[in-house]
C-alpha cells in the first residue's frame, strides 16, 4: 500500500540479500540528515503456493518487464519477482532506451557487461504477512556516509 508506483518490478515491498546494496540505499537518508536503518528479515514458511519470477541477467526479458513496470503496465503474474536492479549506470541505459534514443539491441549490448545487483519485490500481502519475519533494525551512524 505504501510502495511507490513505477519501480523496476512494480509496486511492492523491496528487499535485497546484498547488505552493501541496502547500506548504499540507506546512505541517501543520512545525506539528508535523517536517520537510516538496515532492516533484517528472514523468509520462512512454505513458499510453494506463491508464484515467483527470477531474472538472472540483464536480458531482453528483464528489460521488457522493467519497461512495462516503469510505465505502470505491471504484469500481475507473480507474487514476488527477483533479479537485477536498475542502478545509476543501468538506469542511464534503460532511460535512453525508454526515450527511444537507442534501440533495444543497443540497450541489450550495453547491459550485457553489467553485473546485476539483486532485489526482490514482494507484491503479495499474504506472503509478506505469513512468510517475512522481521529480525532486527540496525541503525547506521551519521559517520557511515561514504564508507
Amino acid at each position: 500500500m505504501h510502495s511507490r508506483e513505477r519501480l523496476d518490478f512494480g509496486k511492492g515491498f523491496y528487499v535485497t540479500v546484498i547488505r552493501e546494496q541496502a547500506e548504499k540505499y540507506a546512505e541517501r537518508f543520512l545525506r539528508k540528515g535523517k536517520e537510516a536503518y538496515i532492516n533484517v528479515y528472514e523468509i520462512c514458511g512454505d513458499l510453494s503456493c506463491f508464484s515467483k519470477k527470477e531474472f538472472t541477467a540483464y536480458d531482453e526479458e528483464w528489460l521488457d518487464y522493467v519497461m512495462y513496470c516503469r510505465q505502470g503496465m505491471i504484469p500481475d503474474l507473480y507474487d514476488w519477482v527477483a533479479g537485477g536492479i536498475a542502478d545509476d549506470k543501468v538506469f542511464n541505459t534503460i532511460d535512453l532506451y525508454f526515450t527511444n534514443m537507442i534501440s533495444k539491441e543497443e540497450a541489450l549490448r550495453r547491459l550485457i557487461y553489467e553485473k546485476p545487483n539483486y532485489q526482490i519485490c514482494i507484491s503479495n500481502q499474504k506472503l509478506l504477512s505469513e512468510c517475512l519475519l522481521f529480525k532486527e533494525a540496525i541503525k547506521l551512524p551519521i559517520e557511515y556516509v561514504g564508507k
